[in-house]
């Protein structure tokens, strides 16, 4: 018996998952990812309700689509958290900077990758990848290699059901990652509040 679950058919520029986020100032969001991650907007799929909020978006970024529209009056506020691997994610988080995003965590080695992460101006947190195909990753390598500790050595005890303590892989960078999404979590509010 495979472990590997059957992927569903999707239709072409769809990923098995894909994510849908409700925001205020959808078409604001929209040319914020067109320039921040050189995403594509489908403009086919545009749909504006009758109360004139985009009812309906989508945007292409590499070989996965975003789906946008507007939050309406009485619908709560649900910030969004999307990771998106690019090729440079300092020049990302510039753009994105440049932009009004505040960055929340700098690019640093995280399991064999580099993980950054910003906040838009929309409300949203994203967290931007570099992924290194040639480095350990979270079941494999060192300490040293992954920005970890042994991360495949879970507590298999009864008790403790594969679940390992944070102190027993805490690095000083591991520490600031987790840090700075504490703080970034704190501090998301509703635009409308702001």
């Amino acid at each position: 018996m495979s472990t590997t679950p059957a992927v569903p058919p999707a239709p072409t520029g769809s990923a098995t998952v894909d994510p849908f986020i409700w925001t205020d100032d959808a078409a604001g969001l929209l040319d914020f990812l067109v320039d921040v991650f050189g995403a594509i907007e489908v403009p086919a799929t545009r749909t504006v309700d009758t109360d004139g909020l985009l009812l309906h978006s989508e945007l292409r970024i590499g070989d996965s689509t975003l789906t946008i529209a507007d939050r309406k009056p009485d619908w709560p506020y649900m910030p969004s958290f999307v990771r998106v691997y690019v090729d440079d994610p300092a020049a990302t988080l510039k753009r994105a900077a440049a932009r009004g995003a505040r960055i929340v965590t700098e690019p640093t080695d995280f399991w064999g990758d580099v993980l950054s992460r910003f906040a838009d101006p929309f409300g949203h947190l994203w967290w931007v990848y570099k992924h290194n195909p040639g480095n350990a990753s979270w079941d494999e390598g060192s300490a040293e290699e992954t920005g970890g500790g042994d991360w495949g050595q879970a507590d298999s005890s009864e008790d403790g059901a594969g679940e390992q303590s944070w102190e027993s892989f805490a690095t000083p960078e591991l520490t600031a990652i987790h840090s700075s999404l504490m703080e970034a979590m704190a501090s998301l509010r509703d635009p409308r509040t702001r």
